[in-house]
């Protein structure tokens, strides 16, 4: 990341704290809006206030590195210099970054942010995971948003912390959502706005980062790594009761040269 990016990141993040207090449940823009993105606005705002109190914890956590990182050197790339503050604070945190190859509909592309491992209280429940990602809202930006949608997006946090089960309510949620915005405007909707790109961000095969600890890896508590569907293609009429006769008789022909 360049240093121009990483200003303008923590300009981001800065600005995020500066306006910490909490927003109402209804805006008045919301209350003007069809019942459908009524709808979807109530279920994000639903998906967002279910904070555990480990996720409030890693936040707050954060958002105080966050605060410091004003005075720190410029230099130092953002996300590594947030994990080792978070190691500092006793958190099993990472840099991840994922990868995944362009299938059907689904272009490739690579992505990186941090992955905090959670253990269960004396060892009695299995590990979980916690993703943060310094910059979520502008992954879901849309130029042109109807109203509708614009009023998701300003939901959304500057810094999301969340498990994956809560990363993606809220990717099927904005990725539909944005399938109807680009539509009202009369847009084609690429396919890095699909939910199976979005997902590739967080949830395709990830590794840690060079240098990070290789017994806190990913596959060392064996979840499994999300990836696209292969595309599935449907069998023409004819080919499952003639294709198996059409090969042997190909195989048996041959052709002569002159």
């Amino acid at each position: 990341m360049s240093s121009l990016e990483e200003e303008i990141l923590v300009q981001m993040v800065e600005d995020f704290i500066e306006s910490e207090s909490p927003s109402p449940i209804f805006s008045a823009s919301s209350k003007c809006l069809p019942l459908i993105h009524h709808t979807q606005y109530l279920t994000l705002r639903e998906i967002l206030g279910s904070e555990t109190q480990a996720e409030s914890e890693v936040l707050e956590s954060v958002l105080r590195q966050m605060r410091s990182k004003r005075v720190a050197e410029k230099t130092t790339s953002l996300k590594k210099w947030l994990v080792m503050r978070l190691k500092s604070n006793g958190y099993n945190a990472s840099l991840c970054q994922t990868s995944w190859v362009t299938s059907l509909g689904c272009p490739g592309g690579d992505y990186e942010y941090i992955e905090i491992t959670m253990r269960g209280e004396n060892g009695d429940h299995p590990p979980s995971w916690l993703i943060v990602d310094m910059d979520f809202k502008s992954q879901f930006e849309l130029a042109r948003p109807t109203p509708a949608y614009k009023e998701l997006t300003d939901t959304l946090p500057h810094v999301f912390v969340g498990t994956e089960d809560k990363l993606n309510k809220i990717i099927s949620l904005l990725c539909s959502a944005a399938k109807q915005s680009l539509r009202e405007r009369g847009l084609h909707i690429p396919p890095w706005r699909t939910a199976t790109y979005m997902q590739s961000k967080w949830l395709a095969g990830r590794h840690r980062a060079p240098g990070e600890n290789r017994e806190a890896k990913a596959g060392a508590y064996g979840y499994s790594k999300w990836a696209p569907s292969p595309p599935m293609v449907k069998p023409k009429r004819g080919s499952l009761t003639r294709g198996s006769a059409l090969s042997s008789q190909f195989s048996e022909m041959s052709i002569n040269c002159c």
